[in-house]
């Protein structure tokens, strides 16, 4: 399937736990500034964070529908109590806005209405995807550790959803119960005082012989690289993707927006583009091995046509 119009932007959730004051001003920023066209916003890995953003959700809707962004309402990734599930149960039954399920049971209560699946929910196949178009699903942004041959036929033997791959960020890898965040720090989960706030892009990990390994953010555990596809960014838009996700990380992500836009407008070169955002992010090591069929901390180069000066995703 090759695509005539380039696929649109979409800004995930913020998944760290950022004050409420920084996640609303965040937000308007990508309103006034950023070339998104999607905003998924909403906690989406501890309910217990929910009450820092709370304040602001409304407001952040208005200011983003404003500027004309297409708002859609994210559900946690991993339910555990019963105010949770009350949670998400009023989330489906009050918004009118899309919602974007990140957990299996919200799938239930959304069945036979329209809305969207999250990268957290393992899409690894056409025939998941289809069963999920079945029940209502309109866009599903797939997995981040799935190789390009598989989002390619996932695509192709799918032709009745719009699919979404995440391509900057560092990569959700798992969720827990409990909290190694807070254990790190001498707390517990029910006592945690919110430690996690100390690391708003993450808690670094290193292996026993201090290799820099992931990062923790609270009950999730992140990839310590940051996944970028900035040069494979034309044969996914050549395979029928719709949309490319951006995660938010402790960065300037309005700069981080324009370059992806530039590079799927063609008017800025990939291998650029990835010079910039190192300087942008310089936090973790970019990877993108995931895509490529390798770990999912290697660095694939894009090979050079040197005959005619083209780059090869």
């Amino acid at each position: 399937m090759s695509r005539t119009v380039p696929p649109s932007l979409t800004m995930g959730p913020v998944y760290y736990l950022w004050d409420g004051p920084k996640w609303r001003d965040f937000n308007f920023r990508i309103a006034d500034e950023a070339p998104v066209d999607r905003v998924v916003i909403g906690e989406t890995v501890c309910s217990k964070r929910q009450h820092f953003i709370e304040p602001h959700i409304a407001e952040v809707i208005e200011r983003l529908e404003a500027a004309g962004k297409n708002v859609v309402l994210s559900t946690l990734s991993l339910v555990t109590l019963e105010r949770e599930s009350r949670q998400i149960r009023e989330l489906v039954s009050d918004s009118e806005h899309l919602i974007e399920a990140n957990d299996l049971s919200a799938l239930g209560l959304l069945n036979g209405r329209p809305h969207s699946i999250g990268p957290l929910v393992n899409v690894y196949n056409a025939a998941t995807a289809k069963l999920l178009a079945d029940r209502g699903a309109t866009a599903i942004c797939l997995p981040p550790e799935l190789p390009f041959a598989s989002v390619e036929k996932i695509i192709a033997d799918s032709p009745r959803i719009a699919f979404e791959v995440f391509a900057f960020g560092r990569m959700p890898l798992a969720i827990s119960a409990r909290c190694a965040h807070a254990r790190s720090k001498g707390r517990i989960k029910d006592n945690c005082q919110f430690v996690c706030g100390e690391d708003p892009d993450g808690l670094p990990v290193k292996t026993l012989d201090r290799q820099s390994f992931l990062a923790l953010n609270g009950v999730q555990t992140v990839s310590h690289t940051c996944q970028a596809l900035l040069g494979e960014l034309a044969s996914l838009s050549a395979c029928g993707v719709s949309a490319i996700r951006l995660s938010p990380q402790d960065c300037d992500m309005v700069a981080v927006a324009k370059l992806y836009r530039a590079v799927l407008d063609d008017t800025l070169d990939a291998d650029e583009a990835i010079a910039l955002l190192r300087e942008i992010y310089p936090m973790a090591p970019l990877s993108n091995g995931f895509h490529h069929a390798r770990e999912g901390a290697a660095w694939v180069a894009r090979a050079r046509n040197t005959a005619h000066g083209v780059g090869l995703d």
